[in-house]
């Protein structure tokens, strides 16, 4: 079964009310609440048990959504034109709305635009919105709904199912120093375009 328009509403309802969605991208399952809310951010460390010093990405419906909340220099406008959507988590400056919490203090954020219809009519919907994998810090990342942690599964007040995603975290790159700190899909890509 295929999330809907009403099951769409549903999540974006809940992370309104601060609650934890789970939602289907491109690459795995993702963890999902409203990232500039600290009350729902915690709940994303309680409910993957992660570490606080760990930052979570926040995931917008589009690259320029993004610029709400981060400064991006025009090399990172460019390389986000070029490669989002897509399986590919940018790191930019924050901007002071973005919460310590979900940096874990740093001065980066990560931005990510799922290349997938369920996370993006969500994020159109509600945004910026968390964007983690759906597992028990540790344990593997879930590919299906079917496949998600116990843990994750109670703690969410929605599961958006999209069917089987992919397998692998999105890439994550810092455009400003040139570095890829997380291979993943796209990573050839990236280094290509880095090179330029």
């Amino acid at each position: 079964m295929s999330a809907d328009a009403d099951d769409i509403e549903r999540a974006a309802t809940a992370i309104r009310d601060g609650e934890l969605v789970v939602y289907p991208t491109e690459t795995v399952y993702g963890l999902g609440a409203d990232a500039l809310n600290e009350d729902a951010i915690e709940r994303v460390f309680a409910a993957k048990d992660r570490s606080r010093d760990k930052p979570v990405s926040l995931a917008v419906p589009d690259a320029d959504a993004a610029l709400e909340f981060v400064r991006a220099s025009d090399r990172e406008r460019r390389f986000m034109r070029e490669f989002l959507p897509g399986p590919v988590t940018v790191l930019c400056e924050k901007r002071e709305t973005v919460p310590d919490a979900l940096t874990g203090g740093r001065e980066r954020v990560g931005i990510r635009v799922p290349d997938h219809e369920v996370a993006l009519d969500l994020l159109r919907e509600v945004a910026p919105v968390t964007a983690t994998s759906a597992n028990v810090s540790g344990r593997p990342s879930a590919t299906r709904a079917a496949d998600l942690d116990a843990e994750i599964r109670d703690a969410a007040a929605v599961v958006l199912d999209g069917g089987e995603t992919g397998d692998t975290g999105s890439t994550v790159v810092n455009v400003e120093s040139g570095e890829i700190h997380r291979r993943g899909p796209n990573a050839d890509d990236v280094a290509a375009w880095l090179r330029e």
